[in-house]
């Protein structure tokens, strides 16, 4: 399997075929014109930047395994250092949508570079996409398009900072849509808590402890068939608290009983 490691947004261009960016640290492409061969499928693909995108769903990807809240976009998001493989070919005009890429260093000392680890869609994987309703694509879309069009039309000192101003609002928008979706999936999301709680319990009962250690949040990530951070984020949502909560309290808890027992 072939692995293309891709550090700047010059460089993607020049990949993709494409005319010169018309900004050196952030770009959308138009999903539009994108073509895949199926000689270049299970290509891994690194990029040093962070890439957001909105396509429909019928753009070459599987998403897996997660029902479709909406059927009209799909929204993915992905940091620095990620890995992804497309897994089918497709053709120009196939897909509908954009692609925003953009450069660390874009953002490098603003207060954006700081919070943008706070971000915990980035590490989202691939099958815990966003969908999103019309109504949602409108206001993203739109943000997309100021980015586009600042970048387009001059850069010039006022430039760095509308740009960000437009990735921070793209994001905020980005984190209320993922809470509505974690709000549609409250009944799979509450079987997702009960089973986190029921394998926790286990866990001790099994004295697994003893073997391995107290379990980690990725343990039980793992048993979901989610990523931490999702499985973090859903199980906050639901009940207030984050997992490592949850396990700090059952040890807390079974100490406890464990002391009060004499032995």
């Amino acid at each position: 399997m072939n692995t293309v490691h891709i550090h700047t947004i010059h460089e993607l261009h020049s990949i993709m075929e494409m005319e010169p960016p018309k900004h050196p640290l952030i770009s959308v492409i138009d999903a539009s014109t994108l073509s895949l061969s199926s000689d270049q499928l299970d290509t891994k693909i690194i990029l040093d930047f962070y890439m957001i995108s909105l396509k429909d769903k019928s753009c070459g990807i599987e998403y897996g395994r997660n029902t479709f809240d909406f059927e009209e976009g799909v929204m993915v998001f992905s940091a620095p250092g990620q890995v992804y493989t497309a897994t089918s070919a497709f053709q120009k005009g196939e897909i509908i949508g954009w692609l925003l890429y953009v450069h660390p260093d874009l953002f490098r000392g603003h207060e954006l570079g700081n919070r943008i680890h706070d971000f915990s869609l980035f590490n989202y994987d691939v099958y815990e996409a966003l969908h999103l309703s019309i109504d949602e694509e409108n206001p993203i879309n739109q943000t997309v398009k100021n980015i586009e069009n600042e970048y387009s039309q001059r850069i010039d000192k006022h430039s760095q900072p509308v740009l960000i101003s437009n990735l921070e609002l793209l994001l905020n928008y980005s984190e209320r849509f993922y809470d509505r979706q974690f709000n549609t999936r409250s009944n799979k999301s509450k079987g997702v808590v009960a089973d986190f709680e029921s394998a926790l319990k286990q866990y001790f009962q099994q004295e697994k402890h003893l073997e391995t250690g107290l379990p980690s949040i990725e343990y039980f990530s793992n048993r979901a068939a989610l990523s931490q951070h999702y499985f973090s984020d859903l199980i906050k949502k639901e009940t207030e608290r984050s997992p490592k909560d949850h396990i700090n309290d059952f040890v807390i808890e079974k100490a406890k009983n464990m002391l009060m027992s004499g032995n």
